[in-house]
């Protein structure tokens, strides 16, 4: 869907450094970092954040974007709980999330 809507190879490649990679713009860092505090548990956006998004975006835009980030979110939790799996859409694509591996346990001697 990203890719139709105009995020290209680069920013999708480059998605973890969104902060200080060139591929983005001012506009679209500022709305990864607000997605990036609205996933944190527990949800904490700070005031200057905020500011920030009030200049950038009108009320109903505004609104409209921490919908869409707070639905991403629950469904992506739904489906954690669920056991819900992927449905292979991404096949060929990047898997960019850090993968969490459980500690190895020490070789016994």
């Amino acid at each position: 869907m990203g890719r139709k809507t105009g995020i290209t190879a680069e920013q999708i490649a480059n998605l973890p450094a969104y902060r200080t990679n060139l591929n983005f713009s001012q506009m679209e860092r500022l709305v990864l970092e607000y997605a990036d505090r609205m996933t944190q548990t527990p949800v904490e956006v700070p005031d200057a954040l905020f500011i920030r998004l009030r200049e950038n975006f009108n009320e109903a835009q505004l609104v409209e974007l921490t919908s869409a980030i707070a639905w991403e979110n629950y469904r992506a939790r739904f489906d954690h709980a669920f056991g819900i799996e992927a449905e292979g859409f991404y096949r060929g694509a990047l898997c960019l999330l850090p993968q969490n591996h459980p500690a190895q346990p020490a070789a016994r001697s």
